[in-house]
């Protein structure tokens, strides 16, 4: 292993502290505000729905509709980031539809 002068090992340890001509201090591009925002629980029990088939919905994904499981447009104030998940059912019949807004298979 060679052995470092001591001009050397200076500018070592001022490129290991992020010093003149070293790296610059980490810093992260990460903020609490770049995090996707995360949904109001409207109910810890799904919703119980009569659906239409060809008829598109308009499932609230962000849990500030006051007509629950369906939005209202509350999230373009309550939560902008986020809008309703639209969906046309096949067939007529009984859904149930997620109240809790977390679900890995909306609605």
């Amino acid at each position: 292993m060679p052995r470092l002068g001591p001009a050397a090992l200076g500018a070592l340890l001022r490129a290991a502290r992020g010093g003149p001509r070293g790296p610059a201090p980490f810093s992260s591009s990460f903020s609490s505000s770049a995090a996707p925002p995360q949904p109001a629980i409207a109910a810890k029990e799904p919703f119980p729905v009569e659906l239409k088939a060809g008829k598109t919905y308009g499932w609230c994904s962000c849990g500030h509709s006051k007509r629950q499981p369906f939005c209202d447009g509350s999230h373009k104030k309550a939560a902008p980031g986020m809008s309703p998940l639209r969906f046309t059912p096949q067939e007529d019949g009984p859904a149930w539809l997620c109240g809790c807004k977390r679900t890995q298979n909306p609605p």
